[in-house]
């Protein structure tokens, strides 16, 4: 396994290791210029290609984030993206087909006692807690409102991230 330098990926990955879940980390140095004929200079790549057992795999984009963030206003659930981000993850999915589900996988660091997922989901990993939410594309771009118009980003309200928000172990099927 080589060595990631991002601790929310780095966590996510030793989650599928130990779970033995098949899967592909994905490197992320250069963006793809496969997107020619979209108009697009290029793609940014998905993190990692994730095949459970069953019939669906799943394209993921790993979303680092801490619960709560912030230092003296505490906010929980933050689950911003960038529209290139969502808009990427889209075009890696028409190319991989309908076999493969475009998922973003908000990797929350757990920073007080609250957690996003149950308590047995919690990953502990390099002396820190995780929990991985995970939501699909297309249920996140449904929801998704403008947060930022400069940085291009979006997010999804918390009632609507919370309802289409599952821990991840529900999309491996345990």
């Amino acid at each position: 396994m080589a060595q990631r330098h991002n601790h929310y990926e780095a966590a996510f990955e030793a989650l599928l290791r130990e779970w033995r879940t098949p899967y592909v980390a994905v490197d992320e140095k250069r963006r793809s210029l496969v997107a020619q004929q979209t108009g697009r200079q290029s793609l940014k790549s998905v993190d990692f290609l994730v095949s459970p057992p069953g019939p669906t795999s799943y394209l993921v984009d790993i979303k680092g984030r801490q619960f709560p963030s912030g230092r003296t206003n505490k906010q929980y659930w933050r689950n911003w993206s960038t529209r290139d981000d969502l808009r990427s993850l889209a075009e890696w999915a028409r190319y991989f087909g309908d076999d493969f589900a475009p998922v973003l996988v908000f990797a929350f660091e757990l920073t007080a006692d609250r957690s996003p997922v149950p308590p047995d989901d919690v990953w502990h990993f390099r002396d820190r807690r995780y929990g991985f939410v995970g939501v699909r594309l297309a249920d996140y771009w449904h929801a998704a409102r403008t947060l930022s118009p400069r940085w291009d980003t979006v997010s999804m309200p918390t009632e609507a991230f919370r309802q289409y928000g599952a821990s991840w172990r529900t999309f491996l099927g345990r």
